[in-house]
């Protein structure tokens, strides 16, 4: 099924992935959203669970094996065209994940990754939703065992 004028919302993932005051993040590299800030995540393959996905999406597109904690939020994504039309739909999955290692490396669906002092991430251009998104993440934290 193609992610552009689907005929049900695809399942997708996104991991917050904190490391002391800073947070993973991608530049994506293709569209929706291209050439934005955004967590590194993306669609749950058949049978595998959202907490599976996620640990695979991370190494798929930072090359960095992370723990998924718990969830930290859901949110809905739906873009129209300029006639209405539903362009994209996504439900997506957002995890506080703890990393194994720091070295990272960009994959083929992210543009680039980088480490963002968490204080400096509204500075750049980011997907909507992202600074709550981490803020969430980071009040989960506070009561987590990392």
């Amino acid at each position: 099924m193609s992610r552009e004028y689907p005929d049900y919302p695809r399942v997708g993932v996104g991991a917050v992935v904190l490391d002391g005051d800073r947070v993973l993040l991608v530049r994506r590299g293709h569209a929706p959203a291209a050439g934005k800030w955004s967590l590194p995540g993306g669609l749950v393959h058949v049978g595998e669970t959202t907490r599976e996905a996620v640990v695979r999406e991370v190494a798929e597109e930072c090359g960095l094996a992370v723990r998924a904690v718990d969830i930290a939020g859901v949110v809905e994504r739906v873009t129209r065209d300029e006639s209405g039309r539903v362009r994209y739909h996504y439900l997506l999955v957002d995890y506080l994940a703890i990393p194994e290692s720091t070295a990272i490396e960009a994959g083929s669906d992210a543009a680039e990754a980088r480490w963002v002092p968490i204080a400096r991430v509204a500075e750049l251009d980011t997907t909507d939703g992202l600074v709550d998104m981490i803020g969430r993440a980071q009040a989960l934290r506070g009561g987590a065992r990392a």
